[in-house]
């Protein structure tokens, strides 16, 4: 089947099969940001933008995204670059294999609610998994960053 979707700004028309994942597409298309992980939407690490909202590409058939707008890691650009020097201050990017969904998702969560308590953030951010740190790192990156987009020092 043919499908024709918005990949990180750029139209794209592709022959698929019915049932290949959302994350097989992009991949596949050069975004490597979106990693693989648990497969079973647990561990958000394939996180995306589906018309503007975040989705589990691992549990997303691509035909779903006909028409749509897509965007993985690579098409957040400056937005996402500004937050993630915050993360990398605190440490917490250790191995780094959980970043990219855990950016998406700290991106759509500042897009959604630009000023979120500490349990908002926390509840927002529930779904990603990091085996290296207890997520203070990631928490005092969000913060940090949140007061620095305040007018706060970095």
């Amino acid at each position: 089947m043919n499908i024709t979707l918005k990949l990180n700004g750029k139209k794209i028309s592709r022959d698929i099969e019915p049932d290949m994942l959302l994350i097989d597409f992009v991949r596949a298309e050069g975004c490597l940001s979106v990693k693989r992980g648990c497969e079973t939407a647990n561990c958000g690490l394939c996180t995306v933008f589906l018309n503007e909202k975040p989705v589990l590409s691992c549990s997303v058939l691509a035909a779903r995204a006909n028409g749509q707008s897509v965007t993985t890691l690579e098409g957040v650009g400056r937005e996402a670059e500004e937050f993630a020097e915050f993360v990398a201050d605190q440490g917490a990017e250790q191995c780094g294999f959980c970043n990219p969904g855990f950016v998406m998702n700290a991106v759509a969560l500042f897009r959604e609610n630009p000023d979120p308590s500490v349990d908002e953030i926390k509840e927002y951010l529930a779904g990603n998994l990091c085996r290296c740190s207890g997520y203070e790192g990631q928490l005092r990156g969000i913060l940090n960053f949140l007061e620095w987009k305040k007018g706060g020092a970095k």
